[in-house]
């Protein structure tokens, strides 16, 4: 692999090493700030987001997700900190799925599942800067990546930007842009843990969350989707009223990790066609921090995901990381959706465009 970031960096973006790998390729870390203060670094490695730092009400600034400050961790193994995941983010039941009459096999990296693209996922990967811009409201930077045919059994060369920009308005913007040279599943997320009072400071069980989602993919014992959509009505998963996020954990084995429906959409399209509208889908609080963080998408659900496997043992920016010290929104299609024809269409073609958007107003 070779870093072929040569592009001149905006003066409001700046760059700087974050190490090197085995291979001898030098990883870099673009860092967006905007007037007032806020910033988020991105690597070229995984086009992970490894910081955000955001203020509070009066001003003061904290590094609102989990991660860390050097390379070595984020290669080897971890929860998937701040990584964009592909080609199908979440489950694909037994590693495998038949596409247009051809059966396709996978890897099984969770049980006899696939989950998250793969053994080498896209955030195992460099990424190619091909792009930055700094105006006077935002900026900006596209990586791109091309996942090769056949890359951890998926078919078709996958032709995939990513957009990070950071507004003046405190908004974190991500845009996806993907296309195919033959059918393959696909479904794209982001993998950020945010603690609203800082990274490493506490759980997140006193944050206040509220979703504006009526139903959610109920799981069976071996995390995948039963193929129902059901009513979050009398469950713990309620959260369409401002409740703490902590308030009905204990009802839960271990925690959640639920995806919420929120449109019955694709955002597959013809190349060329209108893109759906972004809707507020989740608004997550925090009383101590006077943080709030408001989630926009396109896509059609949600993982909602509050770090339960974290035991103290990982230690990241802010210090270390036990149960529940963070919470993911990953905004995506449902988990298997190739094998319920009931779920949002997953299969990008020859001569359509997969375009989407995720915000984080702030």
């Amino acid at each position: 692999m070779t870093n072929q970031s040569n592009l001149q960096v905006a003066k409001e973006i700046s760059s700087s090493p974050f190490g090197t790998l085995p291979d001898g390729t030098k990883v870099l870390a673009y860092t967006l700030t905007n007037k007032n203060g806020m910033k988020v670094k991105v690597l070229d490695y995984g086009a992970i987001i490894t910081e955000c730092w955001v203020p509070n009400n009066a001003g003061e600034l904290a590094n609102v997700v989990l991660g860390f400050d050097n390379l070595d961790q984020y290669m080897g193994k971890h929860p998937r900190f701040g990584s964009t995941i592909g080609r199908y983010a979440n489950r694909i039941a037994t590693a495998q799925f038949e596409l247009d009459g051809v059966q396709y096999k996978l890897a099984a990296n969770n049980g006899s599942n696939c989950i998250h693209g793969g053994i080498i996922g896209f955030d195992k990967h460099m990424w190619q800067l091909v792009n930055s811009n700094a105006d006077s409201h935002e900026q900006s930077i596209t990586l791109r990546y091309r996942s090769a045919d056949m890359e951890e059994g998926f078919p078709g060369n996958l032709d995939l930007t990513l957009t990070v920009a950071l507004t003046d308005k405190n908004t974190l913007r991500l845009t996806y842009k993907a296309s195919s040279d033959k059918a393959t599943p696909l479904n794209l997320t982001n993998h950020s843990y945010f603690n609203l009072n800082g990274a490493g400071n506490g759980n997140i069980l006193q944050h206040h969350a509220k979703f504006h989602a009526e139903s959610c993919t109920p799981l069976n014992a071996d995390s995948l989707p039963t193929g129902e959509i059901v009513s979050v009505t009398n469950t713990p998963y309620d959260f369409r009223h401002d409740t703490a996020i902590g308030a009905n954990i204990d009802k839960l084995d271990g925690g959640y990790d639920i995806n919420y429906v929120v449109g019955q959409h694709s955002l597959i399209q013809p190349s060329g066609a209108k893109q759906a509208p972004s809707l507020l889908v989740a608004q997550v609080r925090s009383e101590l921090s006077g943080r709030k963080l408001d989630i926009y998408t396109d896509q059609p659900g949600f993982q909602f995901f509050t770090a339960n496997g974290l035991d103290g043992s990982i230690k990241g920016l802010g210090g270390s990381y036990e149960k529940y010290a963070g919470f993911c929104i990953e905004t995506q299609h449902f988990a298997d959706s190739i094998h319920h024809d009931n779920f949002p269409n997953t299969i990008l073609r020859p001569g359509e465009e997969f375009n989407s958007t995720t915000i984080y107003a702030f």
